[in-house]
């Protein structure tokens, strides 16, 4: 067992908000530790040591947590940095593209609306993803296949980084734990991020 406890937290699915007071499974939440000088920091990846304290993925929520509450949770007077939000925000979208660059250097991923389309038609897709600043009718022309899972809350740019182009409207990720693991981290980053409004081909058709 590691330092702090850690993989013991790991083994049990649930936490509970220090904003909220909810318990939810831990998928949904976002770890924080304090560092050795105090400061909050986040732990996207959830391997700094220490003890964990949670707060739920929600940009509204995030907002509302209090130095108070962080060093309640720490059991020690901590310092909470300005931006955490923000901060949290911009790891959480590099770690989203990291997962998507090594789905697609394993063979799991394609981008382009015609590659996507086909992969669709032919493939097990467990995630389609579309730019947030696409084009509406553009992405409307593509459907999330049932069990699979919709976002668009990574930029044109943001997917480029990820598909090692300029720029990317469309992309798709077929099953596998990468591609779970990038539904995780996805649904944070559009709690971060509240601006996906969900399959604009399920809203055409509804």
């Amino acid at each position: 067992m590691a330092r702090g406890g850690h993989s013991k937290e790991r083994g049990d699915p649930e936490r509970r908000c220090i904003v909220t007071g909810e318990v939810q499974p831990r998928e949904g939440l976002i770890r924080f530790v304090s560092s050795p000088d105090n400061v909050i920091v986040p732990d996207v990846l959830e391997k700094l040591p220490g003890r964990g304290i949670w707060v739920s993925a929600d940009r509204s929520v995030l907002d509302q947590a209090k130095a108070g509450q962080f060093a309640r949770a720490a059991k020690a007077k901590v310092d909470v940095p300005e931006g955490l939000t923000d901060e949290v925000e911009r790891q959480l979208a590099r770690r989203v593209t990291e997962l998507i660059a090594l789905a697609r250097k394993a063979g799991l991923a394609v981008a382009g609306f015609e590659k996507v389309k086909n992969w669709l038609a032919d493939k097990p897709v467990r995630v389609l993803l579309q730019a947030s600043d696409g084009s509406v009718r553009g992405k409307a022309k593509l459907w999330t296949p049932e069990g699979a899972r919709y976002f668009d809350c990574l930029t044109s740019s943001e997917l480029g980084v990820a598909f090692g182009r300029e720029s990317v409207i469309h992309g798709a990720l077929s099953t596998g734990g990468l591609s779970d693991r990038v539904v995780e981290e996805a649904a944070k980053l559009r709690g971060l991020r509240p601006k996906d409004g969900g399959d604009p081909a399920a809203r055409k058709d509804n």
